[in-house]
């Protein structure tokens, strides 16, 4: 008999059911990313209130729902975290910004992106759980996690970046405040394209059915299946770049437009019809038609 069989054995009760559970990669993974999702809200979600006790304009539609939020005291921990997320509103540029702005993009994917990307993670837990039931050797997965999520990390990088670029020919408004005029009606329009074309319907194909690619290239060492999770991201941030887009044109604070953004790539991402696409494009192509009358 397998030594560590041998080993299981000689547990009893309640250590064989830990034993058991430790091995089982689904409810472990998904708790660790619930939680994650769940205090990326949260922080979220004070950052915004606190924006909003500063500057309420800078939130955008939906913005002046949080400024209800009740003043909460908080640890000296995190009102030093707050103190410093709030510096960028009217703060210029410079690298103590750009920091804190992609750290601001990266939570946003967090929150926003992890959730829709739950068929990928429950696909590869059930597929990896039958593995190692099997006996078989298995990566964990939160190495594919990881994977997908240096995808985002870079892409927060870039609109960090873009965003300080951006700040630099604004007229008004600081660097958190909504695009307005052009800019934000070309923002819209982009992302209201974009729906409709090829790229946006390859990439969501992917995300919708995630088993043919990882049992197609599954794989027991680490190195592949982290490769395996840039290459989901890629496809994910194919699917929702321009969605993102649309943050910059409603504030990039605004939690309230964070969240329907959030249940939108979740139902985009589950469904097997390109009717909800669709309707959503044409909506943000009305509205930047509607931004850009409203500007002349």
């Amino acid at each position: 008999m397998d030594q560590s069989n041998d080993d299981l054995t000689r547990l009893e009760g309640g250590a064989r059911a830990v034993h058991r559970l430790a091995l089982a990669a689904f409810p472990l993974s998904v708790l660790s990313l619930f939680l994650a999702v769940l205090l990326s809200w949260g922080v979220l979600a004070l950052m915004g209130a606190g924006i909003a006790a500063v500057e309420p304009r800078a939130l955008g539609p939906g913005g002046v729902l949080l400024e209800a939020l009740p003043d909460m005291p908080l640890p000296a921990p995190l009102r030093t975290l707050l103190s410093l997320c709030l510096a960028p509103v009217g703060a210029g540029s410079g690298p103590a910004v750009f920091a804190l702005l992609a750290f601001m993009w990266f939570l946003m994917a967090l929150a926003m992106m992890l959730p829709s990307a739950s068929p990928l993670i429950r696909t590869y837990c059930e597929i990896a759980d039958t593995a190692a039931q099997k006996g078989e050797r298995v990566v964990h997965p939160l190495v594919l996690v990881a994977g997908y999520l240096t995808v985002w990390l870079i892409a927060s990088l870039g609109f960090a970046g873009l965003a300080l670029v951006a700040e630099r020919f604004m007229s008004q408004g600081g660097v958190m405040s909504p695009w307005t005029g052009l800019a934000g009606a070309a923002v819209l329009a982009i992302a209201g394209l974009y729906q409709f074309s090829a790229l946006k319907e390859a990439c969501l194909v992917k995300c919708r059915n995630p088993f043919t690619t990882l049992f197609g290239r599954w794989s027991t060492r680490p190195r592949a299946i982290y490769r395996l999770g840039l290459q989901q991201g890629l496809w994910c941030f194919g699917c929702c770049w321009a969605l993102m887009l649309v943050m910059f044109a409603i504030g990039m604070m605004n939690v309230f437009w964070m969240a329907l953004l959030g249940v939108f790539t979740i139902v985009e991402k589950s469904g097997h019809s390109r009717l909800f696409t669709r309707i959503s494009g044409v909506t943000l192509l009305v509205w930047a038609l509607a931004l850009l009358v409203i500007s002349i």
